[in-house]
């Protein structure tokens, strides 16, 4: 039997991967002041011995009004910093997988509740909400106040705490960063004509929609030295009017020419009129455009649950790499047996080499 693609190595820059397996961004929304606490080290480090190639860190805020939820996490402060790098500590002494975080500004879609408290969003004068930002003076929803259009001072801001974030997870020792392009926050917001009303010289044009988002790429990219800046992208807002793919296979082709290491390709979240077929793969062709067009890793996301499906989107060259959000979420060790089931290895720690079942001999590496 042939080895798995999904088992075999990949290359992001001069990152090497040991297989096509990663861990998305998954908000918690448990954060205190933006900073990581005991519920951070027990959900990453469990998910950090899941065999995965690459565990990414959480959308975290490179301000303090950029965040989803009072919840959410944050690398804008020293305290910030000194939270993560004590959970990331931690998890270091066990696991050697290489950890990315992902950088958000929530733009409008800002000052909300959690989930699970109903998630709606907090006028700026509760206790719990704050000002939120845009490219334009345009609410998510009807009955949301409007944000605030981000003039050149404050667009300054924005894109130097992009780079203050960057250089900070270039301290913790990060091996990548990705930046949140997509799901209707702030760099997708300036990508989507309903969110982007600009006259000025970063709206209209496809060409100006994408300049801002590139403008904070090329600060994040000279912050973190050299090493890989990945961008998650929303490929089409599915609503007319939006953002199309064929808009976002240009920016993936412009993300390309000022490095990017690779692309994460998902969709939606700019509008709550988004019309979205969801079923087992359904962003896979959206993905599958995106590498038609570019040459760095892509990645595809969404309901991506079984072990020869995801084979699948690796061998047929649909995408170089899945992600798994949900899914780990509900099977820590989904790695594990997607490896037994094809007939891949897989990196356990020593203290599990012993759980290996008789009749998958040779499903664990051993050092």
């Amino acid at each position: 039997m042939s080895k798995p693609k999904l088992f075999t190595p990949i290359k992001i820059k001069n990152l090497t991967l040991a297989n096509r397996i990663v861990i998305a961004p998954m908000c918690q929304y448990s954060a205190e002041e933006g900073n990581m606490n005991e519920w951070h080290l027990i959900h990453l480090g469990k998910l950090s011995l899941s065999g995965a190639a690459l565990l990414t860190i959480e959308a975290t805020a490179v301000l303090p009004e950029g965040r989803i939820t009072y919840g959410d996490l944050g690398l804008y402060s020293d305290q910030n910093y000194a939270a993560m790098s004590l959970t990331l500590e931690s998890i270091r002494r066990w696991s050697d997988m290489p950890i990315a975080i992902q950088l958000s500004h929530a733009g409008r879609k800002a000052s909300t509740e959690v989930p699970w408290k109903g998630g709606g969003q907090f006028a700026p004068t509760d206790g719990l909400g704050w000002q939120t930002y845009g490219p334009s003076a345009i609410s998510y929803n009807a009955d949301q106040q409007p944000p605030v259009a981000l003039d050149k001072e404050r667009l300054k801001r924005v894109r130097d705490a992009f780079g203050a974030a960057a250089a900070r997870a270039d301290k913790l020792g990060i091996d990548i960063v990705q930046l949140h392009a997509a799901h209707g926050y702030l760099l997708h917001q300036f990508l989507s004509p309903l969110a982007n009303q600009r006259t000025d010289e970063y709206g209209g044009s496809i060409e100006n929609r994408m300049r801002f988002p590139l403008e904070v790429f090329d600060t994040v990219s000279a912050a973190f030295r050299e090493k890989p800046v990945s961008v998650r992208i929303s490929a089409t807002d599915w609503v007319q009017g939006g953002l199309t793919l064929e808009e976002s296979l240009v920016f993936a082709q412009e993300l390309e020419k000022h490095g990017a290491g690779a692309i994460h390709v998902s969709s939606g979240g700019l509008h709550p009129a988004q019309k979205i077929a969801v079923g087992p793969s359904y962003q896979v062709p959206l993905a599958r455009e995106v590498r038609k067009v570019v040459h760095v890793p892509v990645v595809a996301v969404g309901l991506i649950t079984g072990y020869d499906q995801a084979e699948a989107i690796v061998g047929t060259g649909d995408a170089d790499m899945v992600a798994l959000a949900r899914t780990i979420l509900f099977d820590p060790n989904w790695p594990w047996h997607a490896a037994a089931e094809l007939g891949g290895k897989i990196r356990v720690p020593n203290q599990y080499l012993r759980s290996q079942p008789n009749r998958y001999r040779g499903l664990f590496e051993t050092e």
